[in-house]
């Protein structure tokens, strides 16, 4: 069957494509397939992690979380595209300090926004140290009225973090279990149920095979993930913006 990078997929895709994946096998028979414990397995994990991202998504501090790391998103986002328009200024000292603050963003790498919750953090917090205390930057920062976008910048970046780290605490205090972790369990039950059906696949002698539709079904589906996937890499590659993972 056709390979997809399962930890790139964001929970919400994630737990959509293997609900999807688990209802294209349901769809042909597991139990004539003789996959059926497999998948009961497959299912069970499925269940762990969609309550647990329930919970999670119940979690009012996760709200608070959504609408903050949008916030600071959005200061990133227009800064970097208030400086890229600079870039082309018909005044070259323009031009030049925008290229400046351009390029500093740019040892950060092509996509801050798009970052998981806690390297945007770290990364945001180590541009705007930058911004502070090198006088270069500074003074680039100044000549453009910049510091109000900074400032917001900051304090939605603090207030993710502390909001961030309270939440933290409360699921340590709540349950031990964790998405990730969770995730890996149905990433096992996943590899479990796939290589089952490839080798039985591989096991028919005469064809046609009957778990040749199956399987055609789950690379159509699989297919459609990996474009998902393709399509969001091109996007931080070329417009150098990029994914939040919650």
């Amino acid at each position: 069957m056709n390979f997809i990078d399962l930890p790139k997929l964001r929970n919400a895709e994630y737990l959509q494509y293997v609900k999807d994946f688990s209802g294209i096998i349901t769809l042909n028979n597991p139990a004539t397939l003789q996959i059926d414990a497999k998948l009961s397995a497959f299912n069970t994990k499925i269940s762990e992690l969609e309550n647990l991202y329930k919970k999670a998504l119940a979690n009012e501090k996760t709200q608070d979380l959504l609408l903050l790391d949008e916030r600071r998103d959005n200061a990133i986002n227009g800064i970097y595209y208030f400086l890229l328009g600079h870039s082309y200024h018909f005044e070259s000292d323009k031009k030049q300090k925008a290229q400046l603050l351009l390029d500093n963003m740019a040892l950060y790498g092509s996509g801050i926004a798009r970052l998981n919750y806690q390297a945007e953090t770290a990364t945001l917090n180590n541009l705007i140290k930058d911004w502070e205390n090198k006088p270069e930057l500074n003074d680039a920062v100044a000549s453009f009225n910049l510091s109000a976008w900074v400032n917001e910048m900051k304090t939605a970046n603090d207030l993710f973090n502390t909001t961030y780290l309270s939440r933290t605490q409360e699921y340590g205090d709540a349950n031990p279990e964790t998405i990730k972790s969770k995730r890996e369990e149905v990433n096992a039950a996943y590899y479990a149920l796939r290589d089952r059906i490839d080798a039985l696949h591989l096991l028919v002698e005469t064809p046609p095979s009957p778990y040749a539709t199956v399987i055609n079904q789950l690379n159509a589906l699989t297919d459609q993930y990996n474009v998902l996937l393709a399509n969001r890499k091109d996007i931080l590659g070329n417009d150098q913006q990029p994914p939040s993972q919650e």
